[in-house]
């Protein structure tokens, strides 16, 4: 008998066509998310304080707030991999597919990210900072996730102040406090979260309704919800205005907030008339480049303050 011992056998590939584990990783994430989240730090980095920008600060803004969003998304679908695997939008994802086992390795990960990017923010930028991302990263994870989204229609309107968290800790990043200017943005990510999950709803309505999710004021009357979505876009416009009253401002930026505003109502206003799916589709398309272009215009704001295109700010 040999005394040599037979070396563990390789784990099998996966299937073709089957993403593997970095890969599922990265999905669970949710980088898309991730990415707006850090525009929007940005943003509130550069609306805080446009005549100075502290590059360092910026870059580890970036990298604790990416962090700490990865993290909170994937503790997201840690707790959500229930509802996940009934919905067909979201049945394909890493934790209902049954890719990563076990799902706990999700958590732990995730948790780690999320205090690590909290932790490294307040070490290495201001403790403001790290508390900025701390209630984003709370609101999301236990407000949205865990209380609100399984039990009431509220529960995006609540937990879009974890979308509105990130221009606060821009803020705190660049000067150390929040300025009237961050808290303005902030507002407008807070009202812009509503319309942009409605439209969604209303064209994932039935797959939500199978999964026992309240997402649209009222599940049963998507004409009232369009109504809704209507409303909720037009605050947006007040909201881009407020912006201009509170910071610095250079008036062809207040200019392009206001039209993007008005952009999101004209897109929604059918449904005002009558619900469609169509509609609702078109809304949702046109919000996720509303937030985009939102934050580069508050981005060419410092070049444009230096040419003395200065706003009605106070």
């Amino acid at each position: 008998m040999s005394g040599a011992i037979a070396p563990h056998p390789s784990p099998p590939p996966p299937p073709p066509g089957r993403p593997g584990l970095a890969s599922d990783l990265f999905e669970m994430a949710k980088p898309g998310i991730t990415a707006l989240i850090c525009l929007v730090a940005v943003g509130g980095f550069f609306l805080a304080d446009p005549s100075s920008i502290d590059w360092i600060a910026l870059a580890l803004l970036v990298v604790t707030g990416a962090a700490a969003s990865a993290g909170a998304a994937m503790l997201n679908h840690y707790l959500d991999r229930d509802l996940d695997a009934r919905m067909r939008r979201t049945r394909g994802r890493p934790l209902p597919d049954e890719r990563i086992a076990p799902s706990a390795v999700a958590a732990g990960l995730g948790l780690v990210l999320l205090g690590g990017g909290i932790a490294a923010a307040s070490i290495f930028l201001n403790l403001l900072t790290g508390f900025s991302i701390l209630l984003g990263g709370l609101t999301y994870v236990v407000v949205y996730t865990l209380w609100l989204k399984r039990r009431s229609s509220w529960n995006i309107v609540i937990g879009g102040f974890a979308g509105s968290a990130p221009a606060l800790a821009g803020s705190a990043a660049a000067l150390g406090h929040w300025t009237l200017g961050a808290l303005a943005f902030a507002l407008l990510v807070f009202l812009w979260t509503p319309p942009h999950f409605w439209s969604l709803a209303l064209v994932l309505k039935d797959d939500y309704a199978r999964a026992g999710l309240p997402m649209l004021p009222r599940m049963d009357d998507p004409a009232y919800s369009g109504k809704v979505v209507v409303v909720s876009a037009a605050l947006l416009v007040p909201a881009a205005l407020l912006i201009g009253w509170t910071g610095s401002v250079a008036w062809p930026v207040l200019l392009a907030l206001v039209a993007l505003g008005v952009g999101f109502v004209v897109v929604t206003l059918p449904l005002w008339r009558t619900f469609s799916p169509r509609i609702a589709r078109r809304g949702f398309i046109y919000s996720g480049p509303y937030l985009l272009f939102v934050v580069l215009a508050i981005l060419a704001n410092a070049p444009l303050l230096r040419f003395g295109l200065v706003g009605p700010g106070l």
